[in-house]
């Protein structure tokens, strides 16, 4: 696929699987992520128009992407990597006007709390998971590497549990406690993949930092892995196996595993999880490509479908793509993949 915008082979299953991304009803973040999507794929043009739409439905704030009222203080940001790739690539200086506006917000006016860990939403206190995704990405990108690894360095103390591994849903800081401790599958997937997309978008970090996020990333997709069903699925939340089996979190796993073995910071060994975890969530897409079984929008609470499943399939099989020719062509063991964590 070129970055001219030439699309995946018509009937794929990537296509149905981007047609039916294209046709859900898209919050802020939704469509950020489906912008990030689209850039893996190589589809400029698409990124194009959904950066324009971004712009578009900017507050005046600076936040992109707002569909109407929305209360989150930095969804819109995931959106910034598209509007700086069509800033790149149009010229059109009100594609670089209005990422200035976002990052002005991210680094100056969002709501945040001393140490300078953003909060996930307007006229809250909380600290998110999910905001890790949103935010370093885009800061890494942007010439703020040290604004990205502080937001991963404050999400970490707050809601990273040392003794799994894993990563709560959110912290109150005016409570100074955890008001979501469940370890949601999907918020430790916003972690990882946010690292993970962070640490492919840059190659000149401060020293250490590097290997301090691909450890902590590394720490927390290991963390996971343990909880891999035989079906190559997790529980919606990873230790609680009464809930529901969910299979965006092995997307999004699968996404950030390929990309650390294709970009080296993960050894070889991890791309047979990484392809299995692929496989394992590619049994979920139906005759229309929806990627069913997942945390639904628009609560997240129950089994549904969602345009973010939509957008990390999308991901993954990019991802998968990366690898070198000899991780992509490793043999390949059973459904739910080993169930001893690779060295």
């Amino acid at each position: 696929m070129s970055a001219s915008g030439a699309g995946t082979a018509a009937g794929s299953t990537e296509q149905r699987v981007l047609t039916a991304l294209l046709a859900m009803q898209r919050q802020s973040w939704e469509q950020g992520v489906a912008g990030h999507a689209a850039l893996d794929l190589g589809l400029g043009e698409l990124a194009v128009l959904l950066a324009d739409a971004a712009v578009t439905r900017q507050q005046p704030d600076g936040r992109l992407g707002d569909a109407g009222g929305e209360q989150g203080a930095v969804n819109g940001a995931a959106y910034g990597e598209a509007v700086r790739y069509a800033a790149q690539v149009t010229g059109d200086p009100r594609f670089a006007s209005a990422l200035d506006a976002q990052l002005r917000w991210l680094r100056v006016e969002a709501p945040r709390a001393d140490d300078g860990t953003l909060f996930h939403l307007l006229g809250g206190r909380e600290v998110w998971a999910d905001t890790v995704y949103m935010v370093v990405p885009l800061l890494a990108v942007t010439r703020h590497p040290e604004l990205a690894v502080a937001q991963v360095r404050g999400h970490r103390d707050r809601l990273h549990d040392r003794r799994s591994g894993l990563y709560a849903a959110r912290w109150d800081s005016d409570q100074s406690r955890l008001t979501h401790p469940e370890h949601w599958g999907t918020g430790n997937g916003w972690v990882v993949a946010g690292i993970s997309r962070a640490l492919r978008l840059r190659a000149d970090w401060p020293a250490g930092v590097r290997d301090e996020l691909a450890g902590h990333a590394r720490e927390v997709i290991d963390a996971c892995l343990a909880y891999r069903g035989e079906d190559g699925l997790f529980p919606d939340v990873l230790d609680d196996p009464a809930t529901f089996r969910e299979a965006n979190v092995a997307q999004m796993l699968g996404y950030a595993t390929l990309t650390g073995v294709a970009d080296g910071w993960l050894p070889s060994s991890y791309a047979v999880p990484g392809r299995d975890l692929v496989a394992a969530a590619d049994r979920r897409v139906d005759g229309r490509g929806l990627v069913t079984g997942v945390s639904g929008a628009p609560a997240f609470t129950a089994p549904g479908t969602s345009s973010e499943a939509q957008a990390f399939h999308l991901m993954a099989h990019a991802a998968l793509r990366r690898l070198p020719a000899a991780d992509a062509g490793a043999g390949r063991p059973g459904p739910a993949g080993p169930r001893t964590l690779p060295r």
